[in-house]
């Protein structure tokens, strides 16, 4: 077997492996999908505790049921246009790993949409060019239900130094 033929069976393989749940949800009229398994719980908007001396992306934290939970927009972290808070806006609470362990924080998005259940088949390895994210974020993109979804990987969207200062806000 050639070496182009290997790397592609191996590039196969590795998106046959993310197949599974994702939870969907909309920014900015484009749809991505997280991982089930790292979402712990999806929040309507509360009161968010602004802290100061943060990036623009953190917007504060939360307290959820005696935790306190730093959260961030994603809208403002991948660079989109900032937007008004609506009815449909949520947090989502993800848990990413990170260089000291487990980390829970809060993620708001425009809206969230359904749970798919992707087949690998259906993963394709993220373009180099023409989208707005930094591609280490993107586990893939799939097509489920006639549309694109952006699969991110929750864990890369923040980078270990920034999980560690933005921790550090849920004390």
């Amino acid at each position: 077997m050639s070496q182009a033929a290997r790397q592609i069976q191996q590039e196969a393989s590795a998106l046959h492996e993310k197949e599974g749940k994702y939870l969907t949800f909309t920014l900015a009229q484009e749809d991505y999908g997280l991982e089930i398994l790292k979402v712990r719980e999806i929040i309507g908007m509360m009161e968010i505790t602004a802290v100061p001396q943060t990036p623009e992306y953190v917007k504060g934290v939360i307290n959820l049921r005696g935790r306190v939970i730093p959260v961030i927009d994603l809208r403002l972290k991948f660079g989109l246009e900032a937007a008004e808070y609506g009815e449909r806006t949520c947090i989502i609470v993800v848990e990413v790993q990170s260089e000291v362990g487990p980390v829970q924080m809060g993620v708001v998005v425009d809206s969230v949409s359904e749970v798919l259940n992707i087949n690998g088949d259906d993963i394709e390895p993220a373009p180099s060019f023409g989208t707005r994210l930094k591609n280490q974020f993107i586990l893939g993109i799939a097509k489920a239900k006639g549309t694109i979804k952006i699969l991110l990987d929750i864990d890369r969207v923040l980078t270990s130094e920034e999980i560690t200062g933005i921790d550090s806000l849920g004390g």
